[in-house]
């Protein structure tokens, strides 16, 4: 078994709810257009044995994830008038009051044979409350990370009532080499950056990878036969197999079906391109558009019954959306400028997109109707949105101007409030997010 692999599988062989006192209700809406962050303290968890700098290197990724949300703001220690020493000890609620904490997570860990035992608890700084259950978690000390994300999947979903994201991965194409000659390579690395895995070489360009819904596979184009066909790769052993080359064509934009079974693609005959599906088992393929334009991008809706897709049929790109079973389709971008890449949420709510108006790109979402348009990003470039497995935060390829322009990874909320830079040790393009890990 792969490092990879070990990773990616690994199950955390402990979840533990610690009795809480009571209940509050600090809660963050991001519907309701969060603008000031709310401040919190996590002071360093308490290591109660054995856990030495993991202990610390926990508080700080929790503290790194949620702050990268753009929803909270972290109090420094230096502020603090009260210190946490133990983890069971009675919190002084109002030191934390004077120093304007509204959330206070205190955690611990400790060595238990090859183990790492992490707990943590939530409190209520102004209703002196503590927020649900305390939880424990338990797993090898080489995957503390994925115990600090459990952790800040907890926090996260506790105060905002969103669903989790941090523990989960993302594959994209790292890049090296000048602009007109770049080098690309398959990469996989968690969601904030690290544990960067590399999954081929450099010898042939590769595009657009994209997880399976259960994480296990990875859809991809490569240019290894000279021109784009796709490629299905299996994340455990590396395995990777063609999925059929037909004399004269190019395949690309390759993406899955929610239950794994079958993959939307375009396939390119003549200078014309329509949207197919390959049934995985059977090897059947499926033709479902058929116009002289070019049909691309295809996404399926979370429930399997329809297909968001990319068409320059009235002159340039729109987004339309049609039946899985094939069909023409209806349009439903109807602003200024071009559409395409359209990607549908996880939790079929929303289409994200990407805009190019008026000499700039942006990464936008729209209602699946079309209704409700809203532009996150604006930028030189900005292209190829990913959906967290929220369906709340969006990751793309940003690439700046000029000769010298690297390609970079942005993530930003649905409310476009909170922009940063995903950290690579690259250029990197194209990312993908996996969904929760096991």
């Amino acid at each position: 078994m792969t490092k990879l692999t070990h990773i990616a599988a690994l199950a955390l062989l402990a979840l533990t709810a610690l009795a809480a006192p009571a209940r509050a209700e600090l809660t963050i809406r991001l519907t309701d257009g969060v603008i000031e962050p709310m401040p919190i303290a996590i002071p360093t968890f308490i290591d109660e044995g054995g856990a030495g700098d993991i202990a610390a290197s926990l508080s700080r990724v929790v503290a790194a994830n949620l702050v990268g949300t753009g929803l909270f703001r972290e109090i420094g220690a230096e502020a603090y008038i009260s210190q946490v020493g133990s983890f069971d000890a009675p919190i002084a609620y109002a030191d934390w009051q004077a120093i304007n904490a509204q959330a206070l997570i205190v955690g611990a860990a400790s060595a238990q044979g090859d183990q790492i035992v992490v707990k943590f608890r939530v409190f209520d700084v102004f209703s002196g409350a503590q927020l649900g259950d305390g939880l424990q978690f338990a797993a090898p000390a080489a995957s503390w990370r994925r115990m600090a994300h459990k952790v800040s999947d907890a926090v996260y979903s506790r105060i905002t009532g969103e669903g989790p994201y941090f523990d989960s991965r993302v594959v994209f194409v790292a890049e090296s080499g000048p602009k007109n000659e770049r080098l690309k390579r398959l990469a996989v690395m968690d969601q904030d950056g690290a544990n960067v895995q590399y999954l081929t070489d450099s010898s042939s360009i590769v595009l657009a990878p994209r997880f399976s819904p259960d994480g296990r596979q990875i859809l991809f184009t490569s240019y290894v036969s000279g021109f784009p066909q796709i490629y299905l790769m299996d994340v455990a052993t590396l395995q990777t197999r063609s999925l059929g080359q037909q004399e004269g064509t190019m395949t690309f934009a390759p993406r899955f079906s929610p239950d794994g079974q079958r993959v939307a693609f375009s396939l390119e005959r003549g200078g014309n391109s329509d949207i197919y599906t390959l049934d995985l088992n059977s090897g059947a393929l499926t033709q479902l558009t058929n116009a002289p334009s070019i049909e691309t991008a295809p996404s399926f809706s979370p429930d399997g019954s329809q297909i968001v897709f990319e068409s320059d049929r009235t002159g340039e790109q729109q987004i339309y959306v049609m039946p899985a079973s094939g069909g023409e389709g209806v349009r439903i971008s109807n602003g200024q400028g071009r559409y395409g890449t359209p990607v549908w949420s996880p939790r079929g709510d929303m289409i994200a997109f990407t805009k190019q108006n008026q000499g700039r790109f942006h990464i936008g979402v729209m209602l699946i109707d079309g209704s409700e348009e809203r532009l996150l990003t604006s930028s030189f470039l900005d292209e190829g949105p990913t959906w967290a497995p929220n369906g709340r935060v969006l990751m793309f390829t940003r690439e700046s101007a000029g000769a010298e322009g690297q390609a970079q990874l942005f993530a930003v909320d649905v409310a476009g409030l909170s922009l940063r830079p995903v950290p690579t040790e690259g250029p990197a393009s194209d990312p993908s997010w996996s969904p929760l890990l096991p």
